[in-house]
This record gives structure tokens, C-alpha cells and sequence, in this order.
């Protein structure tokens, strides 16, 4: 059950455990600056803790594969998850976004929420 939720310039954010659970808004270009405020709120929230990151893609947007290089810097961001019901975007995260990530195993895409939630458990 999410704890908080943070509405940012660029969608929303809940907080759910250790877990930063992310909707952008339709049409945004998520780029490094929205990143570095991502990573800004996961610092203050868990202080040094482990978490992940999940990226529930419900709407349409772009990212920016760079945002990817300061988050694989990130030491207590242990994991990074893309959902998404459209084939389109989860095989353009899998086969583009996981590129630019430190590592396979700490970059995965899935259909579901849940699926994404369970997996992110297993790596913090």
C-alpha cells in the first residue's frame, strides 16, 4: 500500500516501501534534470537505505537513455524497472534503455505492476 505521493512538474511519484513508483505525464521528455530530482527525492526519502525505482509507463513519453548513466551511479539504488501493457515501449526499454544501465540484472521490464514490485524486492 503506498505510504506518500509526490506530485512533481513531470508526474507522479509514490513512495510504496522501499520502492519509488513513478507515472510520467503524457508527452513529457524525461531527461536528465527530471532524473536528478528523481534521484534528489529517493536520497531524501530512504537516506542512504537500499530501493528501486519502477517506471509505471501508463502514458506516452520519451526518455533520454543518458539519465540512465547517473542513476547506474546511484550506490543504494539497487534496481530499475519499466512496466508497461504496450509491446512497443517494453521491447524499446529492453533492447535501447537497458543499454545504458550498469547491468542486466538490475534493469528489468515487465507487463505488470506486480510483477515489477516482486522482482524489485528480490534485488534490494
Amino acid at each position: 500500500m503506498p505510504t506518500e505521493k509526490i506530485e512533481l512538474e513531470f508526474g507522479i511519484v509514490t513512495i510504496h516501501d522501499n520502492i519509488l513508483i513513478a507515472k510520467l505525464n503524457e508527452g513529457v521528455l524525461f531527461e536528465v534534470r527530471n532524473n536528478k530530482k528523481l534521484l534528489e527525492l529517493g536520497k531524501k526519502i530512504f537516506q542512504g537505505k537500499n530501493y528501486g525505482y519502477i517506471s509505471h509507463r501508463v502514458n506516452s513519453y520519451a526518455v533520454d537513455p543518458m539519465v540512465y548513466f547517473e542513476s547506474a551511479n546511484t550506490k543504494n539504488l539497487k534496481a530499475i524497472a519499466v512496466v508497461s501493457e504496450n509491446e512497443m515501449t517494453r521491447q524499446n526499454a529492453d533492447q535501447v534503455e537497458r543499454k545504458f544501465y550498469k547491468g542486466n540484472n538490475s534493469f528489468e521490464v515487465f507487463q505488470t505492476l506486480e510483477e515489477a514490485v516482486e522482482w524489485i524486492k528480490t534485488k534490494i
